[in-house]
């Protein structure tokens, strides 16, 4: 459907009321509506048009133009229909049979051919007719490194091979061959099709007994753009253009060749007959797993001896869950080292009003034999402490009341089940409040966080090339170091802890009292003015765990500042063998878990990692920021976990409440999760 514009020359009633304006009198509300029209259509007109689909580009022996690369996906980035040619788009990846095929752009579901057809016309320039050679080419744009060297434009980025870019499925089919075009001065219109699989250059590094597991290196969310290469059969008979580039599997010269620094900025832009058309609309890829299409179970941490016995239509292990659950739900690995020696009481922090005074007296007139001696747990009953609203779309997770007797506080969360390298991912979550109306923790951490989706080989980060990686995530200072692990992390920390960026002597001074019950100032002993002056904040602790790799140019430990934009953050890094770099930001409870839900965002790009969170997705607000150059961003493929989990606040130090004085609950926790979007 075309628009032109209100004064179009084909629209010629419109053109001749440019001097009748003098002489006729309108109202305010015609003038105003005039121009509204007006705007909203140049909008339309700038942002998706029916103009040209691509200019004119001459060759010796040929034209080309009407280059169109997905010219049967009709969305645009608003997530309208569109007929309109110059406009960028948008899918939404489908989940359908995703989780061990990989994902697939587009699929038979979202198009009848399974297909992106791409167009373009071409025009023979010589006396006789010829055929001529094309390929096209994808890369995503959002999540890359420049494809060509920072410091020397004409090589090739040292790290532009890790860019997610692909072409024909079968890679061993090179450029392909049109119809005759005859020599006749008109142009032909060429019409073919391709889609975007994980593993494009089918690495084996991604191959298990002899398959080809696409889902190892799923395509990456973000903007797409498409190349298009046309050329001349001489140039392809006397092997003009690399095999490297002609067969992007081929590692020539140690690494592989991309196409785009090669066409765009390498030998291949003098290569002669050849032309090079690169799109002006992107193809925008948006994964948006349903909170409400099931949990599968398949951690192997939860009791086989009650395996069915709270399964459901939503929840379970059966091969139907196993295709096409988004979510798992997640088992926490207990470390023995986080003993707990806890207060025998139990109470609902949140409801109960329990109060500072509660908590002084409980910690200091139990005596230690009174003391229950337990660690932190995981369910034994898969999917009770987890539900999928296939209504309401949204996750539901509770951490169960406890029971005199069976004394527990357990863990509780979910994964998502489909890895991903790169992306904003942004939670939208009514997770648990932490602090009462007293502003005391109920000892629950809420955290959002990605983890590396295996540690197998085909999962390894780039190499650290200064001292390597420690190789364990739970190894000490005397740990081994490697060149590469598969290890990787990224966190949203949520609790009740003090801002400061540590040491080991660390303020503030607590003044412990006496332990007189009869004289109540004597243990009922007020907070430090600098901790109540934060009374009802809690911290939203960011890090990145990148396995204290020393490589980036300001790796550091201790204590020191990071900025971004116009804000300073306080990161901390124990010491020199720690693995991982932290920030904190006091936030308000009231706002972040007080309010029907609240976003998180982690935006993971490969030389920066930035976390945000805010009420709505256009309000959201820096709370962290780590770069290439202070800390190793890992670059393998990771899953995103959501739990309401009781820390050991040893972990903490300098933390105003301590996990071991904090009841154990009485009634259940629960925490809902409305969305998870990765663009």
């Amino acid at each position: 459907m075309q628009h032109p514009g209100l004064f179009h020359p084909e629209n010629r009633k419109m053109t001749h009321l440019v001097n009748p304006f003098r002489k006729m009198k309108f109202t305010t509300s015609f003038v105003l509506l005039l121009f509204v029209l007006i705007v909203m259509n140049s909008l339309f007109l700038v942002s998706c048009s029916n103009a040209p689909k691509s200019g004119e580009t001459v060759s010796e022996q040929f034209i080309i133009r009407d280059f169109i690369p997905v010219a049967n996906w009709h969305i645009d980035t608003a997530g309208n229909e569109t007929r309109a040619v110059n406009c960028n788009k948008s899918i939404v990846l489908d989940y359908s049979n995703a989780f061990r095929d990989g994902f697939i752009i587009p699929t038979m579901n979202q198009l009848k051919e399974g297909q992106f057809e791409f167009s373009f016309a071409i025009k023979n320039t010589e006396k006789a007719s010829q055929k001529f050679y094309y390929k096209i080419f994808y890369q995503n744009e959002s999540y890359k490194f420049p494809e060509r060297d920072e410091t020397d434009s004409t090589k090739q980025n040292i790290n532009a091979w890790e860019n997610f870019y692909g072409s024909w499925e079968e890679v061993a089919q090179t450029f392909r061959e049109t119809a005759e075009i005859p020599a006749d001065k008109e142009f032909h219109p060429v019409n073919d099709y391709f889609r975007i699989v994980g593993n494009p250059r089918n690495e084996q590094r991604y191959y298990a007994n002899g398959k080809n597991d696409r889902w190892k290196r799923n395509p990456r969310v973000g903007n797409y753009s498409f190349l298009l290469v046309v050329t001349t059969a001489d140039n392809i008979n006397r092997n003009l253009i690399p095999q490297g580039v002609r067969n992007i599997s081929v590692v020539e010269n140690g690494t592989f060749t991309h196409p785009y620094f090669y066409f765009l900025y390498g030998e291949g832009r003098k290569l002669k007959n050849t032309i090079v058309q690169k799109s002006t609309n992107y193809l925008k890829v948006i994964a948006k797993p349903d909170p409400g299409a099931g949990i599968y179970v398949g951690n192997p941490i939860f009791d086989p001896a009650h395996a069915t016995k709270y399964y459901c239509k939503t929840c379970g292990i059966d091969s139907t869950f196993y295709r096409t659950a988004p979510f798992e739900q997640f088992g926490h690995y207990i470390d023995p080292n986080t003993q707990m020696n806890n207060i025998p009481v139990i109470a609902d922090v949140l409801k109960d009003n329990y109060s500072k005074m509660d908590y002084n007296w409980n910690r200091r007139f139990f005596t230690k034999e009174e003391l229950i001696g337990t660690i932190p747990t995981v369910s034994k009953n898969p999917c009770k402490t987890v539900a999928s609203d296939p209504v309401d779309h949204k996750i539901i997770i509770r951490n169960p009341g406890c029971e005199f007797g069976k004394w527990a506080k357990e863990n509780v969360g979910v994964t998502s089940r489909h890895g991903f390298t790169y992306g904003k991912w942004t939670v939208k979550a009514k997770l648990t409040e932490l602090l009462n109306r007293n502003n005391l923790w109920n000892g629950l951490t809420n955290a959002i966080w990605l983890i590396t989706q295996d540690q197998a080989d085909w999962n390894f980060r780039r190499d650290c090339n200064k001292e390597g990686y420690m190789a364990n995530y739970y190894g000490g200072q005397q740990d081994k170091r490697v060149k590469n692990v598969g290890y990787s992390e990224i966190d949203f920390e949520i609790l009740k802890t003090v801002p400061y960026c540590p040491s080991y002597l660390l303020p503030p001074a607590y003044n412990n009292g006496i332990d007189d019950p009869d004289h109540l100032g004597s243990w009922n002993v007020p907070f430090p003015e600098e901790i109540l002056a934060e009374d009802d904040k809690i911290e939203v602790c960011c890090t990145n765990w990148d396995m204290a790799c020393w490589e980036p140019r300001d790796f550091n430990d201790g204590c020191h500042t990071i900025t971004y934009k116009d804000q300073t953050f306080w990161a901390h890094r124990w010491d020199k063998t720690y693995r991982a770099i932290t920030e904190k930001t006091p936030e308000p409870d009231d706002e972040l878990f007080g309010s029907p839900y609240y976003y998180f965002q982690i935006d993971w790009e490969p030389t920066e990692i930035i976390w945000r969170i805010g009420p709505s997705k256009d309000k959201l607000r820096v709370v962290g920021y780590v770069n290439y150059t202070n800390t190793s961003i890992p670059n393998n493929q990771m899953l995103m976990v959501i739990t309401q989990e009781f820390h050991n606040t040893k972990w903490w130090i300098g933390s105003a409440y301590q996990q071991d004085n904090i009841p154990f609950p009485k009634n259940d926790i629960v925490g809902e999760i409305y969305e998870l979007t990765i663009e």
